[in-house]
């Protein structure tokens, strides 16, 4: 797994939100962006930390960020999961997982002594010029906005 770190240029990248829009890294250009990767929509843990940044999506927006969410969901998963909770931002659909591998975040896993691939839950901070300010490994999922928020 060959996960972007701080100081990492993102690669261009582009997919299809909840929406069935196009997106791309191009979109956010001069903009702060928070790209969190999670492992499967409407799941406990998915759902936590989604609706997390979205109880906080205000506070996060007065700090200059925009919010991308993906998972290697179904355009129809993304919209049904989105929909349900009312997500104020995009998730990305990214069943070929082209985002996924840009940021490098899909890889080996453990659960329940079962080993498989997966998606690494992890937050990347992108500032203006589109390079990687900081990465969150850690995913508290109750209370990720406060790990986004805090320097």
């Amino acid at each position: 797994m060959n996960t972007l770190k701080a100081g990492d240029k993102v690669p261009a990248f582009s997919g299809v939100t909840d929406k069935g829009e196009p997106i791309s890294l191009d979109d956010y250009k001069g903009k702060k962006l928070v790209v969190f990767f999670y492992p499967k929509a409407s799941t406990p843990g998915c759902t936590a930390e989604a609706c997390n940044l979205r109880d906080n999506y205000k506070d996060l927006q007065d700090k200059g960020y925009e919010l991308l969410g993906v998972s290697a969901d179904s355009v129809k998963r993304q919209s049904n999961f989105s929909t349900k909770y009312e997500f104020p931002f995009p998730l990305v659909a990214d069943e070929e997982k082209e985002v996924i591998n840009a940021f490098g975040v899909w890889g080996p896993k453990k659960f329940m002594g079962r080993e498989y691939d997966g998606i690494h839950r992890m937050t990347f901070i992108v500032n203006e010029e589109g390079v990687v300010d900081r990465v969150i490994a850690k995913v508290k999922t109750k209370d990720h906005a406060a790990q986004i928020l805090e320097d």
